[in-house]
């Protein structure tokens, strides 16, 4: 009998995904072909949970990332007028959920603000269409920025309290999908609990008063529409600012009053969580004051601030 001249079986390593490599280097390749380009960018999108290594090689690989960015700025046009199509949204969201993976990736995150990639996302985050392309639009784009705040870096946010990210997701939380306002949310609970961030909110009435009365207008939302999710986060933040004491004063008369009676009760009885957290804000903030105490707390401009 002859003896086998086959190769000895290699052991597989399970950290290395089927295709690996070799699936992976040609796909970023082609990403810098305007005609496979948007064949590409739907295959990436579609695995990128499978490479781990996806995010460095994007970042390193030659005109790669010009060709995320140069997807982007094509869409600019379309948002005003907004003329923006579901293909059209569809493709730069794929392109989106690439430079979500680069912001989210630990080698890549740093180099990924220092170019200030994330400001080319804010004219999507600043649309106001209601259709379902623009929705999408801001809630893939949401997702980017709730990938660099979602691992507590301090660069991260003073890089975010450095530009508008604020007032936009202000404008999301009010007007947005219950999704949408939920990750708008986030963003801001992240960049509160930062000590920079709460800082920052509460260092003028302007500020507190702006994030405080958007609040207030989600959680009378909230009464008619109700969202666990999106009340968890609302919860948060109130929890959160409550920790600095001009807004800890300034919540004892701005505070919602369906946070202080039993209005949320039978929608929380199944999250323990955000019943904790209501409570501990409630015994933090304790009993109502006059708008007096608001002024007197903020100086002059909080009155103007809360007209």
């Amino acid at each position: 009998m002859m003896a086998s001249t086959a190769p000895p079986a290699q052991p597989m390593n399970p950290s290395v995904p089927q295709g690996g490599m070799d699936e992976l280097l040609p796909l970023v390749k082609q990403l810098t072909n305007p005609e496979q380009r948007e064949l590409v960018l739907l295959e990436l999108s579609k695995k990128r949970e499978s490479f781990p290594d996806l995010a460095p090689i994007l970042w390193h690989s030659t005109a790669t990332i010009a060709a995320l960015l140069q997807e982007i700025v094509s869409i600019y046009p379309l948002l005003t007028p907004p003329t923006l199509t579901a293909h059209a949204s569809n493709r730069v969201c794929n392109a989106l959920a690439l430079l979500q993976c680069v912001a989210s990736h630990p080698d890549t995150r740093q180099p990924f603000l220092s170019a200030q990639i994330p400001l080319y996302l804010y004219p999507f985050l600043n649309t106001q269409s209601k259709t379902r392309p623009f929705e999408y639009l801001r809630l893939t784009s949401l997702g980017v920025i709730g990938a660099l705040v979602k691992v507590d870096d301090a660069e991260v946010i003073s890089f975010l309290l450095s530009t508008e990210i604020i007032p936009l997701c202000l404008r999301i939380m009010e007007t947005g999908s219950e999704l949408s306002k939920t990750v708008a949310t986030f963003i801001v609970q992240k960049i509160l609990l930062e000590e920079t961030g709460l800082n920052y909110v509460c260092a003028t009435a302007e500020r507190f008063f702006a994030i405080s009365t958007v609040l207030v207008n989600m959680v009378q939302l909230l009464q008619i529409h109700p969202s666990v999710r999106l009340l968890k986060h609302v919860v948060r933040c109130y929890l959160r600012l409550a920790d600095h004491p001009r807004a800890r004063e300034a919540l004892k008369t701005c505070l919602p009053a369906s946070l202080r009676d039993n209005t949320f009760a039978q929608h929380l009885q199944n999250d323990p969580t955000v019943q904790k957290w209501l409570t501990q804000l409630l015994t933090t903030v304790g009993g109502e004051q006059s708008d007096a105490n608001v002024q007197a707390t903020f100086g002059d401009s909080a009155a103007a601030s809360n007209q």
